[in-house]
């Protein structure tokens, strides 16, 4: 039997008990045992905070989020394997989809909000605050990556998104983490976590798992830790107060199965679109993952007058739903987890059916496709109907975590709101109504009852990602019953790993430790105009002083007319009395522009484009006449992502600062620019650069990689100048359309092309016959056909010419593809 193992310290390690059994929950076989008797569970937590955690604490935000983007690539091309593990959890493919690909989604939800990071380790949040008069003396606000590790204790409903939701925002803040998955569906967690091991992507301790029973394993947490947990109510209150939580001030998340509510709107009559988005949202959150969610509707609240309604709607659309083996495709509704679990929620049922009816559903009839409903955990859906909900209470304090849902009945809007109450705080509740007033008056009084409210309507139905769907951009979590918890939710999600800290000093030094420049602080003249650097050779205090300019009454007319902007202070000097004007006053974005032609070099350099304008703010009103000259000091530098046919950059905030000619601050701005990176990859290809490298190739040279000789490399080179120079063009683009525009802007970046990359026209394993008697007549040739080259594009600049693999391209792009493809077979031969 196979036996699950445990990665901890950096290995794979059985445990050395007999291990506890999980089972199929389709056919009742034994899937795997888990074991995880022996593990020195004090051991694996220091591993983390010191092998993984040092390694995470020096990333960037944004090498973080770019590992989180690799992982949720690489784990995308190998779920296939994974859905096929999902089944014997008792889930269907949509099923599945939520849990696997809603994984990885937040893997890359998580990487891109690297974007609204620092380009350093640590976070700086909010404003500057000024604590003095004079501004020599300031605060700020810097959050740093705990030096403990993430304990994540899970449920066995999600194995693969519980892990990763989580997982997610700890990697992004730079701390590691120690998963323990629920025992039922670990031998999926598993699955996931060897190929993440495998990938190399994480470092070394940034992960650990166990795969089974760890009652031990908060003995030993630190102050730097923080625990999640993810389960019922009752356990996670117990595990909130152990004793070493308490000691060591730890922050608990927990995150409760809860009695979510969804209500129907007065106006939501029988024949409407949101009657029937309430029926299709009630039927879905029944049903999908056999109900096990922790976001599922538990209490559907319905106008009294409509009750019969929505119990006979409801029955038919469950009527819909085929249950069993989850890989046929005509299959709704597999399976729960387990037997033990199935016959949980019989004994839950039966403790609602007290009070309440059963409407639909039985708890002991099923019938299945392709699948033994003796053998699997099957159960019908459960609907149940408690017609006196402020008396009968069960129903607002019984969870049956599997297809159950009750419906009761409210007389007004208020009843409605007090029903969502009375479930003591949950995850998500969702209203259906195309009255907004009515959803105002629900969302404004229930939401202190909820972590999350859905309005369901017409207007969003198709693009709604629906009730029971947390986003990883969206809050988690929920008061009262719900655990009082919160994760996801973006940026706010990852702050909850890192630690808050107020620092005070000087704005010179604060700009030093939190990488922006701080208003005050002392300026770093710039050797040259700071527009002529790359994005690299940038930093926080870099300035420029700007030579002086006197606005004059004709450029305010003039401006006025070239805009349209007339405003009667710009062009009617008659009109001032009892203003705060005193006499013709320049425009405020004239104060702009004429500050931008102070301080922009106008010839071509790094700066690529201007990307935008924030925080501009005019301090007090210049006249004509007035004179004015411009400090730009580098406030922050922002990395970017660039996919598309550009150079790599960044983006450089500038402050600036317009001041009068008495030296008095008239008007601030921060001003946003695309400035390029530099390009130390590649060695350009001149004919002299050419010339040496050639003569250092001689026949016996041996390749790196690949298996070509240096003529037949050479020849290989002619032929694709013979493509650049127009002679060959009868050909197809070999790359298929829909990644073409992809590969085409790669051109642009500074990445190498890969080792052994395949031309299309040439045999894979098999040498091309060689063209040319010997090296030197390859030489030569290789020359001629690169001059040829040349010569097109200066009788042609504006050519635009096929290439095999990226598409068509115009003379710059053929002498990118020219450095990149050059400097790939040079290096091959060990010439450069």
């Amino acid at each position: 039997m196979k036996k699950l193992q445990n990665y901890v310290t950096g290995q794979w390690i059985e445990g050395k008990g007999e291990g506890v059994p999980m089972f199929d929950a389709i056919t009742g076989e034994v899937v795997a045992l888990s074991d995880t008797e022996g593990l020195d569970l004090a051991e694996i937590l220091h591993y983390g905070r010191t092998k993984g955690g040092e390694v995470l604490r020096k990333m960037t935000f944004q090498e973080r989020g770019n590992m989180l983007k690799s992982l949720a690539l690489y784990l995308t091309k190998r779920k296939e394997a994974f859905y096929e593990l999902s089944y014997r959890t008792g889930a269907t493919r949509v099923d599945s989809w939520i849990d696997i690909e809603g994984g990885f989604g937040n893997l890359f939800a998580n990487a891109s909000l690297r974007k609204l990071f620092p380009n350093q380790s640590y976070h700086v949040e909010g404003e500057p605050i000024d604590l003095s008069r004079g501004g020599r003396f300031m605060a700020h606000h810097i959050m740093v990556p705990k030096r403990g590790v993430a304990i994540h204790i899970n449920a066995f409903n999600f194995p693969v998104w519980g892990m990763l939701e989580k997982c997610a925002t700890n990697w992004m803040a730079g701390v590691p983490a120690v998963v323990k998955p629920a025992t039922n569906g670990s031998f999926l967690t598993e699955a996931v976590v060897r190929e993440i091991i495998v990938s190399g992507i994480l470092p070394e301790g940034a992960l650990q798992l166990i795969t089974g029973s760890a009652r031990a394993i908060l003995d030993t947490v630190e102050s730097q830790d923080v625990v999640t947990f993810t389960g019922s109510a009752t356990t996670g209150r117990l595990l909130k107060s152990h004793k070493r939580i308490i000691e060591e001030s730890v922050p608990f998340n927990m995150e409760a199965d809860s009695l979510n509510c969804s209500v129907l709107g007065e106006d939501a009559l029988p024949g409407t679109p949101e009657f029937d988005l309430f029926i299709k949202e009630v039927r879905n959150e029944m049903t999908v993952k056999c109900g096990q969610k922790c976001t599922a509707i538990r209490r559907v609240i319905v106008p009294e007058n409509l009750v019969e309604d929505v119990q006979i709607a409801l029955g038919k659309a469950l009527d819909k739903v085929t249950i069993g083996d989850p890989r046929l495709k005509e299959v709704r509704m597999g399976a729960l987890i387990s037997k033990d679990q199935a016959n949980e929620v019989r004994d839950r049922v039966q403790e609602l059916a007290r009070t309440a009816s059963i409407v639909y559903g039985h708890l002991d009839k099923i019938e299945t496709i392709g699948a033994d409903a003796k053998k699997g955990a099957f159960l019908s859906p459960i609907l149940l109907r408690e017609d006196h909900p402020f008396i009968n209470l069960a129903v607002h304090e019984t969870e049956a975590f599997g297809p159950v849902s009750t419906i009761m009945p409210y007389k007004n809007l208020d009843e409605a709101i007090t029903l969502a109450h009375m479930g003591k705080g949950s995850l998500v509740s969702s209203i259906a109504t195309y009255d907004d007033k009515i959803a105002k008056d629900y969302v404004i009084n229930a939401a202190s009852h909820h972590g999350r409210i859905l309005i369901i309507n017409r207007e969003m139905a198709k693009e709604s990602t629906g009730h029971g769907s947390p986003l990883p951009n969206l809050v988690h979590g929920g008061p009262g019953r719900a655990g009082g918890g919160e994760e996801m939710g973006g940026v706010r999600g990852i702050k909850h790993y890192l630690q808050r800290t107020a620092i005070q000093g000087s704005p010179t030094t604060l700009t030093e430790i939190t990488g922006i420049y701080q208003a005050n602080a002392k300026y770093k003249e710039a050797e040259q105009h700071p527009f002529k650097y790359h994005w690299e050779d940038i930093e926080a205090g870099m300035s420029l002083k700007t030579h002086k300019r006197t606005l004059t009454d004709t450029d305010i007319i003039n401006f006025a007319n070239l805009t349209w902007d007339h405003f009667y202070a710009h062009t009617d000097i008659t009109s001032l009395d009892g203003s705060i004007f005193e006499k013709r006053t320049a425009h405020g974005y004239f104060i702009i522009a004429a500050a931008a032609g102070l301080f922009v070099y106008p010839n071509k350099g790094p700066v690529a484009a201007n990307y935008g304008l924030e925080d501009c703010r005019f301090l007090r009103p210049l006249y004509h006449n007035d004179t004015i000259y411009v400090r730009l000091t580098c406030k922050q530098k922002v990395d970017r992502d660039v996919a598309s046919a550009e150079h790599p950059s960044g983006i450089v905030k500038w402050f600036v600062e317009v001041f009068d000619s008495a030296d008095e601050l008239v008007a601030v701005a921060t001003i946003l620019t695309m400035v390029q990176k530099k390009q130390e990859v590649f060695v350009e290809m001149t004919n002299d650069t050419i010339k040496n490298y050639l003569s250092k190739l001689t026949p016996d040279l041996k390749p790196k990689w690949g298996i070509m000789t240096p003529q037949h490399m050479l020849e290989h080179l002619e032929y694709t100048y013979k493509i650049a120079a127009g002679e060959i063009q009868d050909f197809e683009v070999a790359t298929p359309e829909k990644i073409l525009e992809k590969v085409h802007a790669s051109l642009y970046n500074y990445e190498k092309f890969p080792k052994n990359t395949h031309f299309p026209t040439l045999e894979k394993g098999k040498l091309e016959r060689l063209i040319y008697p010997d090296l030197e007549t390859a030489k030569q040739k290789f020359i001629e056909q690169r001059e040829k080259y040349l010569e097109f594009y200066k009788e042609h600049p504006e050519a635009k010419l096929k290439n095999l693999v990226f598409g068509e391209l115009n003379k710059y792009e053929a002498y990118l593809l020219e450095r990149k493809h050059l400097n790939h077979h040079f290096e091959q031969f060990g010439l450069l």
